[in-house]
């Protein structure tokens, strides 16, 4: 199934899909982490998620230089399905179609599939350090 732009319609299932994929991490983080703190009607408003199913969700953003791959959440029983790297892949063709050169992320330093996931899709790691209260990695993918 190709991603497609997720509606308000959609909201409830951003925000379930969100939930489950990062709920098992808050124990390990000692809080939630920050995408279930995400106000997902705004960034649905915004025009920034995408849906792969009902099982998968991706935001991004432009800036100044990079689209910012703010969020990707596959559900828990949806997982190993690929899923994740074709929203990935949809956030990188939404960069070229915008004339930016790279992707840009960051994930928690406790998310082992995350961590293992970007170095398989080309991401290259920047950065290691606490940010906003968590510890994060940062990854950068050139275009």
């Amino acid at each position: 199934m190709m991603p497609r732009r997720a509606t308000a319609a959609d909201c409830a299932t951003v925000k379930a899909v969100i939930d489950a994929a990062f709920a098992p991490y808050a124990p390990l983080i000692g809080r939630n982490p920050a995408p279930m703190q995400a106000d997902c009607a705004a960034l649905i408003a915004a025009g920034a998620v995408w849906l792969c199913t009902d099982q998968a969700v991706m935001a991004c953003t432009p800036q100044a230089d990079s689209m910012e791959l703010d969020i990707l959440a596959v559900s828990p029983a949806a997982q190993g399905q690929g899923l994740g790297a074709r929203l990935v892949a949809q956030c990188e063709s939404l960069a070229r179609q915008q004339g930016l050169p790279a992707v840009t992320l960051h994930t928690n330093a406790v998310m082992s599939g995350a961590l293992r996931l970007y170095p398989k899709l080309g991401y290259a790691k920047t950065d290691c350090r606490v940010d906003q209260g968590f510890q994060r990695v940062f990854f950068r993918k050139t275009l």
